[in-house]
């Protein structure tokens, strides 16, 4: 009985740390040359399919990765992108109302509320990125990912400007780690190797 809890720890380590790992990778990828720019920043937080009137545990999650990322420097931006997909009140609305009330980040806060999918949260920031010297894309590390390869599929200029998000921490939401690698890496399989 010892050996097989060992056993099922030891698997259950490895898991978590597999998870640990794709998350780390995700977040560190598909970045641009900006690191060091100078100018304002943009951070997009992309919005996730939430049923109800407030942000979902998801949105939230993201909402806090996009605060930590942003600086508040003058000429900075923070941005949410998402629209009503599955509740009447868009991703976007709900998400800067958790930032605002929750959070209390104070200042402009602006929203794209018509994307219904994460193509079109990246196409329609574009013009919120138009100028800026840093662009930060925020969401889970594996999505985050994702929506930097689609930056750069319809905007490579834009793309050259993206900087690491502060969207992975060691041991956040390590429970769901793994399954949201799963998830990811499956998104990821079709697009070119960066």
């Amino acid at each position: 009985m010892r050996r097989l809890a060992i056993a099922v720890a030891a698997v259950l380590a490895a898991v978590l740390m597999w998870g640990e790992l794709v998350h780390l990778r995700a977040s560190t990828r598909r970045l641009g040359g900006a690191a060091g720019a100078d100018g304002p920043q943009v951070v997009v937080g992309l919005g996730y399919g939430n049923r109800g009137t407030r942000a979902n545990l998801v949105n939230r999650q993201r909402v806090r990765a996009a605060v930590r990322t942003f600086r508040g420097a003058p000429g900075d931006r923070l941005v949410f992108s998402g629209g009503p997909v599955h509740s009447p009140v868009p991703e976007a609305e709900l998400m800067a109302h958790y930032a605002r009330e929750e959070l209390g980040v104070r200042g402009e806060i602006l929203v794209e509320t018509r994307s219904r999918n994460t193509r079109e949260n990246v196409r329609n920031v574009v013009p919120l990125l138009e100028g800026a010297a840093r662009i930060a894309l925020v969401s889970n590390p594996l999505h985050g990912e994702y929506a930097r390869a689609e930056l750069r599929r319809i905007r490579p200029d834009l793309a050259e400007r993206l900087v690491r998000a502060d969207d992975y921490r060691v041991g956040e939401q390590l429970l769901l780690k793994p399954v949201m690698a799963v998830i990811g890496l499956r998104a990821l399989r079709g697009l070119p190797r960066p």
